[in-house]
């Protein structure tokens, strides 16, 4: 799943200044986390890279063709995943700065599954009658997955990529379709 994250990350953006980088988390440290991880990874796509890579989807394929059109629309694209030798290597509260960042108005939160051990969410920014960005987060006991685009964003069109250029299958996002759970119960699960 981390892996395929990473490819529909790499596929999908196209540029954003060096300030807004940091959007990604302002404030938590996820330095710390690389440190204590047995494996890291940091995908920044922004700018000529993003441009570059949407140079390489054909026109002429319909599948690469949406992908080369919703890339067309992006700021950027980041993506930071971290593995950890065992559990507890992180805590819930490294999960709750970044959720705290996440809230409204800006920010809401569309899905929240929890499944053995493992939460899943994922934020949509308004930007007026659309939605602006995206942010999945995914922690499991040894893993800790955190993906942001930037950029108006259709989730139909995103549900469509599945399948195609190493993305996996998704099942349609519809904002205002929310599975959630109570605070404690997510305060509970990183």
């Amino acid at each position: 799943m981390k892996q395929n994250l990473f490819v529909l990350a790499a596929t999908m953006a196209l540029g954003l200044t060096a300030s807004a980088q940091e959007i990604i988390m302002p404030g938590v440290n996820l330095n710390r986390l690389a440190q204590h991880a047995s494996e890291s990874v940091n995908v920044t796509l922004d700018g000529p890279l993003l441009q570059l890579a949407s140079g390489f989807l054909s026109k002429d394929d319909p599948d690469e063709a949406k992908v080369k059109k919703l890339v067309s629309k992006l700021k950027g694209v980041y993506v930071r995943s971290f593995e950890f030798e065992k559990e507890g290597e992180y805590s819930s509260s490294d999960v709750q700065a970044i959720r705290e960042q996440l809230r409204m108005p800006v920010w809401s939160k569309i899905v929240s599954v929890i499944d053995k051990g493992e939460n899943t969410e994922i934020y949509v920014k308004k930007d007026g009658d659309q939605i602006g960005g995206l942010v999945v987060l995914d922690a499991e006991p040894k893993e800790f997955t955190v993906v942001h685009i930037d950029g108006p964003i259709n989730p139909e069109e995103l549900s469509e990529l599945g399948g195609h250029m190493g993305i996996p299958k998704l099942a349609p996002i519809k904002p205002g379709k929310s599975s959630t759970t109570s605070k404690k119960n997510q305060e509970d699960i990183p």
